[in-house]
C-alpha cells in the first residue's frame, strides 16, 4: 500500500514537472508560446491561378509528410506544372499569420489565396526576361516563400503581421494587391515598416 501511495505520488511529479518543462522547451526551440501545444487546428488554401481548394489539419508538433504533399501540389507552379517540397516552416509562418488574424478578428474566416508558390527555375527567367522583376534567385523557386491575399483582411494588416513575426521576408504589392512571404531572411521591400507596425503585440 505504502509503495502504491509513493508511485502515484511520484508519478503526479513527474505530471507537473512536464508541465513546466513542456513550454520551456517550445520556447528554446523557437516555437512561439502562444501557440505551442495549441490544438489542432485547420489551414485553407485556395490556388488563384488553378481553381483547386485545401484544406489540412496543423498542427504545430508534427506536421505529417501527407500534408506537407498536400501544400507542395496546389502550391505547385501553374505554368510548368512543376511542384517542389514546402519548407515546413512556411507552413508555421501561415499558421502563425493565421492566429494572428483570428485573435485580432474573432470569427474571421482565413483562407490563403495562393497567387504564387513554387516557381520553377525556367518560369521564373521567363517572368523576369519579359520585365516581371523577379529576383534571378527568388525564394519562389526553393520552396519557401508564398505570395498570398486573405479576403476579408485588409493586405496591408496581413503584411504588417507578418513582419513583427520577424520570420523572414515581406515584400508588398499593393497594385496587384498581394503580400509575398517567406523564410529565408528578415527584410522588406516595396514598403517601409512605420514606427507603428506592430503596435498591435502578435501571438
Amino acid at each position: 500500500m505504502q509503495k502504491t501511495v509513493k508511485l502515484t505520488t511520484l508519478l503526479a511529479f513527474l505530471a507537473v514537472i512536464a508541465a513546466i518543462m513542456l513550454p520551456v522547451a517550445g520556447r528554446a526551440a523557437g516555437l512561439p508560446g502562444a501557440l505551442f501545444g495549441k490544438p489542432q487546428e485547420k489551414l485553407s488554401f485556395h490556388n488563384t491561378h488553378t481553381g483547386e481548394k485545401l484544406t489540412v489539419d496543423y498542427n504545430r508538433r508534427t506536421i505529417p509528410a501527407s500534408t506537407l504533399d498536400d501544400v507542395s501540389r496546389v502550391l505547385r507552379d501553374h505554368r510548368s506544372g512543376d511542384s517542389h517540397p514546402v519548407n515546413a516552416k512556411l507552413i508555421d509562418l501561415l499558421a502563425n499569420i493565421q492566429s494572428e488574424i483570428i485573435r485580432r478578428h474573432p470569427g474571421q474566416d482565413v483562407v490563403f489565396h495562393v497567387i504564387s508558390g513554387y516557381r520553377s527555375p525556367k518560369s521564373n527567367e521567363s517572368l523576369r526576361t519579359s520585365g516581371g522583376g523577379q529576383a534571378k534567385n527568388s525564394r519562389h523557386m526553393h520552396g519557401d516563400a508564398i505570395d498570398i491575399r486573405i479576403p476579408g483582411v485588409e493586405t496591408a494588416e496581413i503584411r504588417d503581421i507578418a513582419y513583427c513575426l520577424k520570420a523572414g521576408g515581406v515584400g508588398m504589392y499593393k497594385g496587384s494587391d498581394f503580400v509575398h512571404v517567406d523564410v529565408w531572411k528578415v527584410r522588406t521591400w516595396n514598403w517601409t515598416p512605420s514606427a507603428q507596425a506592430c503596435g498591435k503585440a502578435t501571438s
